[in-house]
């Protein structure tokens, strides 16, 4: 496959979490998490998110959402979450299905859920027929590429408890937003009030396996019963923990995100540069949505693999990896100037 911008999903894996799982693939560990890799992962987790913080294992971002997402609602409960939320658009309908609870959608301009905005979809407490507002469910980074301050944080925080009401956020872009942002992830997420998050690793350089970050101890109640029916439990859990070690001990989530931030600035000054090309969101982490003719974006399809963002309306979305390199920018611009009729 042609090196391109259609998901930091398709980057190979940072050599330091390859040598990490070869440096862990000697002898024999006890299974399922009771290991010395996940209990030095463990206290890694907690010097990152604060001493109340647990961490459960699983096996990728939709696993780590739908068991958050268990361990605040019940079926007759709702979460809240934007129109774009990748639980809403992205995973099947696994939350309804496994968790059985209903989504609220709320529609927003730039991937972002605001107080106000929040507050339509807050209603019906107690009134029998209705499903119960349980929990607000961001992500971070947005699926547009956008950004929540810290401000922007709390307040949902606190509009969520006090309507009882727990905050999720889907951090599978975590570390690109606390790149961004210059905060840590504590920051981020507990100091602002943040219940269960889920945080990734595999769009940042890991080879497989997420997690699910229980900040608020109410929660940490038979986590480790529901990960086990929502299959999610590794028997060799030792590999997975041994990528978050290696990703979180030596800055490699930091230097990672550091570079596909900066290659993402970089791609949208050169598209910037092409007439009839419209970057139609601030590119505040590594993704640069555009709208352009169909026609064009249709033909630069073939030669690198992209998503159509929104077939309707023009628009795409490029994302840049860990290992997005100059040259690989250079490429893409001077075969999108060509087919936008600029070089001909």
């Amino acid at each position: 496959m042609k090196r391109g911008f259609g998901s930091d999903n398709h980057s190979g894996i940072s050599p330091e979490i390859l040598q990490a799982i070869a440096d862990a693939n000697t002898g024999h560990a006890l299974a399922y998490g009771d290991d010395e890799w996940c209990q030095k992962t463990e206290e890694l987790f907690r010097r990152y998110f604060g001493n109340q913080a647990k961490v459960y294992f699983v096996f990728n971002g939709t696993g780590a959402n739908v068991l958050s997402i268990d361990l605040m609602c019940r079926s007759h409960e709702a979460v809240v979450c934007a129109e774009t939320a990748h639980i809403n658009v992205d995973e099947c309908g696994a939350p309804q299905r496994v968790v059985g609870c209903r989504l609220l959608t709320v529609n927003t301009p730039d991937g972002k859920l605001t107080p106000d905005l929040v507050r339509t979809r807050l209603h019906g407490f107690g009134f029998e027929h209705h499903s119960q507002p349980k929990a607000i469910s961001i992500t971070q980074s947005t699926e547009l590429g956008t950004l929540y301050t810290l401000d922007e944080i709390r307040a949902l925080a606190d509009l969520a408890h006090s309507h009882n009401m727990y905050l999720h956020m889907d951090g599978a872009r975590l570390a690109n937003a606390a790149v961004a942002l210059g905060c840590s992830f504590r920051e981020m997420t507990t100091d602002c009030g943040v219940d269960v998050l889920s945080f990734g690793g595999t769009k940042n350089g890991m080879l497989i396996g997420e997690s699910v970050v229980v900040l608020n101890p109410e929660l940490d109640v038979d986590v480790k019963y529901r990960r086990k029916q929502m299959t999610q439990l590794a028997s060799k859990m030792r590999f997975v923990a041994a990528q978050f070690e290696a990703y979180l001990e030596s800055g490699l989530w930091r230097r990672n995100a550091e570079h596909s931030n900066a290659m993402a600035r970089k791609l949208e000054a050169e598209v910037k540069k092409i007439p009839g090309v419209e970057v139609i969101y601030p590119v505040q982490v590594n993704g640069v949505f555009a709208h352009l003719p169909r026609e064009a974006w249709q033909q630069l399809q073939q030669e690198f693999f992209f998503y159509d963002w929104d077939f309707d309306r023009d628009q795409v979305r490029w994302m840049c990896s860990f290992d997005t390199t100059e040259e690989d920018i250079a490429a893409f611009a001077a075969a999108l100037n060509k087919v936008m009729g600029n070089n001909k």
